[in-house]
């Protein structure tokens, strides 16, 4: 064994994800890994990604500059090959050709553009290569990969695999879509909680497994946060239920900054911690599982083992198997409890979101209680993060009429309700202020009320020209019927 591991071939292995770029070096052999060098860089691709839908000059040089420093890396500890992946933020950024194309031009570095599905099963292999060494590996178990911009669901009967999924939420997505306050707020955990409850009733596993390994930068960073704030034994990679729903009280009331000075967390990581943290919450409430395992390999491992196991052709293998194995189950179904499809649920609960938006019409028109506007704007939120749950099953010119509507009521909701929020801001500042201070507030105080009824008439009419019926019937016409969440009959 020893002599196999001093003439193993020594490779690395290079990750860019949609929040970070990581690095494996290792020894390798078809079952095994000495690894040698492990390091990661939080980047975030992703955010520019979801911002713009375009890879950013400046998160592109950033990339360049780290997989310079991992390609030095690799040539230190002797590899000789450099693998290197890409993921979800990569795979949907319109410019994805030419920032494969740029590094090639500067590194010489190969960029592979993974499918999702062959993401899921090379972090299947990196997930589980030390737990399949164990005596007592259950004959069924999972594998969860929680990413920035994407995560996938491996399930594997006697480590062969049986089911597996890929879907483009992750918790750099999540973040930038509905978390971005620091720390987040309540509307917006709620709003995030609704699409992803919303969204994770699609996936049906037949048979779940008595065992989920987690593995990603959340995960990993979520058990060192349990550790660090609640002494949670290093020993045993796990983390309970009651674990995450004390990690989340932690990053919901503080802010990342402060996350980071005391728990030892970058603070780009402290960030959207919250977000991975609700992702890997509501994955445990679907499945019904009170822990979790957590791995530190996942991606890279795989295709270190991958490329061992297969020789150069590992990759086509790897999605060859992915067209051929028949496992490649669509992500589809419905509540079990209401035995109904996926299309069905979606008209179900857009039917009910958008007749609680309309509860609090009449109560914003009359301009008396303020709260209204706050539950409203709550409402077309949730309505709008119902919308995005459901798009994959859509006709694409329908649902961006119906999303149109929903937003813009939204963004005016907004307006209204932001100006509210400052109002009371300054008129509790009004009462405290010093006798120098009290008309320059008073001031500003006028000023916004003249703002607010600016935008409680806009707000109005816009109320008014809103029909509740023809909304309910677009909603109806945008699920296309029989459609899964991959949008196919």
């Amino acid at each position: 064994m020893v002599h196999q591991r001093a003439q193993s071939p020594m490779r690395a292995a290079i990750d860019i994800g949609s929040n970070t770029i990581h690095v494996v070096v290792a020894r390798c052999m078809p079952n095994d890994l000495d690894i040698v060098a492990d390091e990661v860089e939080m980047v975030r691709i992703g955010e520019s990604v979801n911002a713009t839908g375009a890879i950013s000059t400046e998160k592109r040089d950033a990339a360049l500059a780290v997989l310079r420093d991992y390609q030095a890396l690799a040539q230190q500890h002797g590899a000789e090959e450099v693998l290197v992946v890409a993921t979800e933020a990569i795979r949907k950024a319109k410019n994805s050709a030419e920032f494969v194309a740029y590094v090639r031009k500067k590194t010489g570095l190969v960029v592979h553009l993974v499918s999702g599905n062959a993401e899921a099963t090379l972090t299947f292999y990196g997930a589980t290569y030390e737990e399949a060494k164990q005596p007592n590996t259950p004959a069924e178990l999972g594998v969860m990969d929680l990413g920035g911009g994407s995560t996938e669901f491996v399930t594997a009967k006697n480590m062969h695999i049986s089911w597996r999924v890929s879907i483009p939420v992750g918790s750099g997505w999540l973040h930038d879509r509905y978390m971005t306050s620091n720390p987040p707020t309540e509307d917006e955990l709620t709003v995030a909680q609704t699409f992803l409850q919303t969204y994770l009733q699609g996936m049906l596993m037949k048979h779940l497994p008595p065992k989920l390994i987690v593995t990603g930068g959340s995960a990993n960073s979520l058990f060192y946060l349990a550790q660090q704030a609640y002494r949670l034994n290093g020993r045993i990679p796990h983390l309970t239920f009651d674990d995450l729903m004390h990690c989340e009280g932690l990053l919901t009331a503080l802010p990342a900054e402060e996350i980071a000075q005391r728990y030892g967390q970058p603070v780009s990581r402290a960030r959207i911690l919250p977000a991975g943290a609700l992702i890997i919450r509501e994955v445990m409430a679907r499945l019904g599982l009170r822990e979790i395992a957590v791995s530190p390999h996942g991606i890279r491992e795989g295709a270190l083992l991958a490329r061992t196991r297969f020789g150069e052709q590992w990759l086509k293998r790897v999605e060859g198997e992915m067209q051929h194995g028949g496992s490649n189950v669509r992500f589809e179904g419905g509540s079990a409890a209401l035995d109904e499809t996926f299309a069905h649920s979606g008209k179900r609960l857009l039917r009910e979101r958008a007749k609680k938006l309309f509860e609090w019409r009449d109560d914003i028109l009359k301009n008396e209680d303020i709260e209204a506007v706050h539950k409203m704007r709550v409402a077309s939120r949730r309505l709008r993060a119902t919308l995005d749950a459901y798009e994959p099953c859509c006709d694409p010119k329908q649902f961006r009429k119906v999303y149109r509507t929903v937003q813009q009521s939204a963004d005016m909701l907004g307006r209204a309700r932001d100006t509210d929020v400052m109002l009371q801001g300054l008129q509790q500042r009004l009462v405290k202020a010093t006798s120098e201070e009290q008309a320059g507030v008073a001031w500003l105080v006028e000023r916004l009320k003249v703002y607010r009824q600016q935008t409680q008439d806009e707000l109005s009419a816009l109320l008014q020209s809103l029909d509740e019926d023809a909304l309910q019937r677009d909603i109806l016409a945008c699920i296309k019927e029989g459609a899964g969440h991959d949008g196919k009959s």
